[in-house]
């Protein structure tokens, strides 16, 4: 400033402090405006234009994060911050003033720009296939939280007038306090270390978790929270450090291996099971199915029945064929030649435990999707089929009575008395 009062005082022009001050600041206002359209309207807008017509993705991803725009705002803070040394008077009011404000102002937008670079090197980073099993957002957020902890410790510096150090050293004594503030960051940090190494779970995985309402497809695995987007659209969103400590169920297994499991039952009528008589096996024997497997077992039995002389005589010195056990082998059969089951995986057709509710006949198999939609349209056909053709071998399905059966039974009372 001085430099100014004598250069003006050459010319004829006596200058006041004020007036030189005022000067001082037009000058450095002026340049910081000058600066700021220079880079804002051409620079960086000539830029972002060529960027968006780029196919270069880290073009695109530094424009979308707002990169340049961020170090822009620290160059003039740092231009600023160089005119204040050269005009003003150390240690002035307006020295410090003007001082202090760049300082703070190119720490915040250093921030903010070290953000942008993290968020740039995470997207770019994901098209990596060595960072698919990494937990890089909930890393990304740690750094993004340290740095801004760091930069908070120094803003809070300038304006006391103190060193970091101080700040710094006093932060042991708040060891405990800052646990307990931070506690959700640094479980959810170690947990996506955890769930990474693991192989536990990646963002995409279909994820099962009734505790939290849980069931569907992961959308975010971030620091704290990991979001699931379930089946009817809903959001459900969980504590990262949960799924280390609880159980959950991750069906990105089952889409990987291309089928996915049927598994279901159907109730028989215990009191419809029979042996085949002539007139039913005569029938069964015109399905191209079943041709094979009961002119196998027919001659099985044949052969056994010859064998021990027991071809006429009680039921019991026999063996016969029975409706259930020919209903099973269609089945499998059936299951066998279907096109949609995946006959690489376990396929078969098994009795379960009988009880109040009949004779359980669980089908066991594998779809060759895994589509949800096509999973159970293959599962329907399957059991529309099961429940159409189980009349043609005498079996009935175990159903408990309704109240038009009891309806139907009160008027067959009435009509016959």
């Amino acid at each position: 400033m001085q430099e100014l009062m004598h250069f003006a005082g050459r010319y004829g022009i006596n200058l006041t402090n004020s007036m030189a001050l005022a000067c001082v600041l037009a000058i450095i206002f002026f340049t910081a405006v000058v600066v700021h359209l220079v880079l804002h309207r051409l620079v960086l807008r000539a830029f972002e234009k060529r960027a968006r017509s780029s196919n270069t993705l880290w073009l695109q991803v530094i424009t979308q994060h707002h990169l340049f725009r961020r170090l822009a705002f620290v160059l003039q803070g740092i231009i600023v911050h160089i005119q204040s040394l050269l005009w003003l008077e150390a240690g002035s009011d307006a020295s410090l003033f003007l001082l202090t404000a760049a300082q703070l102002w190119v720490m915040l937008y250093g921030l903010l720009a070290f953000f942008s670079l993290m968020d740039v090197s995470f997207v770019i980073s994901r098209q990596l296939p060595f960072a698919a099993n990494l937990p890089l957002k909930g890393i990304v957020q740690s750094i993004k939280l340290l740095s801004a902890i760091v930069i908070g410790i120094m803003i809070i510096s300038v304006l006391i007038g103190k060193s970091p150090a101080i700040l710094i050293s006093g932060l042991g004594a708040m060891a405990a306090v800052l646990m307990l503030v931070f506690k959700d960051p640094i479980l959810g940090l170690v947990a996506g270390i955890q769930l990474s190494a693991n192989r536990m779970l990646n963002q995409g995985d279909w994820l099962e978790m009734p505790k939290y309402g849980a069931d569907g497809a992961v959308t975010d695995i971030g620091l704290t929270t990991v979001k699931v987007r379930n089946w009817d659209n809903t959001i459900t969103t969980i504590p990262t450090y949960a799924l280390v400590s609880d159980a959950f169920k991750n069906w990105q297994g089952m889409s990987e291996s291309g089928g996915r499991r049927i598994k279901r039952s159907i109730n028989i009528d215990t009191t419809s099971i029979h042996f085949l008589s002539d007139d039913e096996l005569a029938h069964l024997q015109q399905s191209r199915i079943l041709t094979p497997y009961l002119a196998q077992k027919c001659n099985e039995l044949s052969a056994w029945n010859r064998e021990n002389d027991h071809e006429s005589g009680s039921v019991l010195n026999v063996r016969q064929l029975t409706n259930v056990g020919t209903f099973r082998a269609y089945l499998t059969a059936y299951l066998n030649q279907h096109p949609r089951i995946h006959h690489n995986m376990t396929t078969m057709v098994r009795q379960l435990s009988p009880g109040v509710d009949g004779l359980p006949l669980e089908i066991y198999a594998f779809t060759n999707t895994v589509a949800w939609l096509e999973y159970e349209a293959i599962q329907a056909d399957i059991f529309d089929h099961i429940y159409a053709v189980i009349g043609e071998f005498g079996l009935r399905v175990h159903q408990s009575p309704t109240g038009n059966d009891m309806r139907s039974l009160a008027s067959s009372l009435r009509a016959g008395s």
